[in-house]
């Protein structure tokens, strides 16, 4: 089994909206690995943190009060390629209903017995 070069992604994301999200992702990458394709993984639901600022516009809370609220862990890879790797990137912040969501992108390698196909 080879190695691959992929970006690993991940965003965090209320239970409610990771449907959507998804769905904007896929439109603009199939998330393939191996023989299959809408691969993404994410976690159980968890607690996320954040107190706005004055000039934020947040979706949930208020202007410097600390805000709970429930999200998901998101995770998924890309193959590495910069253009894909902007599509996807618009796609999930297009459709994240965060103002300002924590996106994060690894350079990694992954495991996978079948190459990705060709995304153009």
């Amino acid at each position: 089994m080879k190695l691959q070069d992929a970006y690993r992604i991940t965003t965090f994301i209320p239970p409610s909206h990771l449907d959507e999200l998804l769905r904007a992702i896929i439109e603009q990458a199939p998330l393939s690995y191996g023989p299959y394709d809408k691969s993404a993984w994410w976690s159980s639901v968890g607690t996320e943190q954040f107190e706005p600022r004055a000039g934020a516009s947040p979706t949930v809370g208020e202007i410097g009060k600390i805000e709970q609220v429930p999200t998901v862990r998101l995770e998924f890879m890309i193959p590495r390629d910069d253009s894909l790797l902007d599509r996807v990137l618009d796609g999930l912040l297009n459709a994240h209903p965060w103002q300002e969501p924590a996106v994060f992108v690894d350079m990694t390698k992954i495991t996978n017995s079948t190459p990705p196909p060709s995304v153009a």
